[in-house]
């Protein structure tokens, strides 16, 4: 009844590993399939969600601060369907990914699921990095770029990134003690670190993989 968060620097592999461990272990994996969820009990479309992500400020920093402490998810649902501000989408995601974990079973890429799951008994932090030319080689793989797009994406993101936190008041991403486990992807291939995280919930060999 595991759950699993990974956060990730871009071009780590957070989600191909998260892939990799949900189908070992027979866990269900959450990364889109989140903006699905908010969209479906929003009443509003993903594309609102995704845009929604992408611009959150003001209201996401307190969430992700701490700051957000009262649900609004009974008032949103009885007196606010069809819309989605950034106060709705926090709490939403917050109440849905806490859902997620107390089912267990999970794998949770992203999305402050490590800073909403930071007391959770049977959450497990992931934290992948890598030095950029590995994570320009992975993006150029794994996605079918040339090496000049893969250069450039890796630093928009990187930049975008170090924006967004900046903007949740969170500095400490990387923070090590904020994770059960630090991986280094330059140094590890994606089956040993699947092997690794498996191991670290505890119940590796549950499913085949």
């Amino acid at each position: 009844m595991a759950v699993v968060t990974i956060s990730r620097m871009f071009g780590a592999g957070g989600k191909t590993l998260g892939e990799m461990i949900s189908q070992r272990l027979g866990y269900t994996f959450y990364n889109n399939e989140l903006i699905q969820m908010v969209a479906k009990k929003a009443k509003v479309s993903t594309d609102w969600v995704e845009s929604m992500e992408k611009e959150a400020g003001g209201k996401l920093q307190k969430f992700l601060s701490g700051l957000v402490s009262k649900s609004l998810v009974d008032r949103v649902l009885d007196n606010q369907r069809g819309y989605l501000d950034e106060e709705v989408y926090v709490d939403m995601l917050h109440h849905i990914i806490l859902k997620i974990a107390d089912e267990g079973d999970a794998v949770i890429l992203g999305r402050g699921s490590q800073y909403i799951l930071k007391a959770h008994p049977d959450a497990y932090h992931v934290l992948l990095v890598a030095d950029t030319v590995h994570r320009v080689t992975f993006i150029e793989t794994h996605y079918d770029l040339v090496p000049k797009q893969a250069a450039k994406l890796v630093s928009i993101e990187d930049l975008r990134r170090v924006n967004l936190y900046r903007k949740f008041g969170k500095i400490d991403y990387d923070q090590s003690d904020h994770y059960h486990l630090v991986l280094n992807m330059s140094r590890i291939d994606l089956d040993t670190a699947c092997r690794v995280v498996c191991e670290l919930t505890g119940v590796c060999g549950v499913a085949s993989p």
